[in-house]
């Protein structure tokens, strides 16, 4: 199994930037991609972006430009520095793991950090 604890949200006016973090631990070494995604207030959880290990990386359009996602593979940490935000990036944001073969298929998600961005 691999456990994952977001951290690094907070309240930030327009125009500022926060870094959120992803701790892995457990299964580590199944782990394949990392993924972040967002919920905000009333709307459907959304993709943000995923890191491939080999260094594949995809964004939402919506956040193409802003965002930037990252890894530290020494520390199990991946991240997502986030720039220019706006009211609507204003979510819970959650990371997930998907681990692959020979280790169990899996996804496994983090407990969410809240971002709030005010206009």
């Amino acid at each position: 199994q691999v456990q994952l604890v977001e951290s690094g949200g907070g309240s930030v006016q327009a125009g500022g930037s926060l870094r959120l973090s992803c701790a892995a631990s457990g299964r580590t070494d199944c782990i394949y991609k990392m993924h972040w995604y967002r919920q905000g207030p009333g709307k459907e959880r959304e993709f943000v972006s995923t890191i491939v290990s080999g260094g594949l990386i995809i964004y939402a359009d919506s956040v193409k430009g802003r965002f930037t996602t990252s890894q530290d593979k020494a520390s199990n940490t991946a991240y997502l520095q986030m720039n220019s935000l706006k009211p609507e990036d204003t979510a819970m944001y959650y990371c997930k793991s998907t681990t692959r073969a020979p280790c169990e298929v899996q996804n496994y998600w983090g407990q969410g950090t809240q971002v709030t961005v005010s206009s």
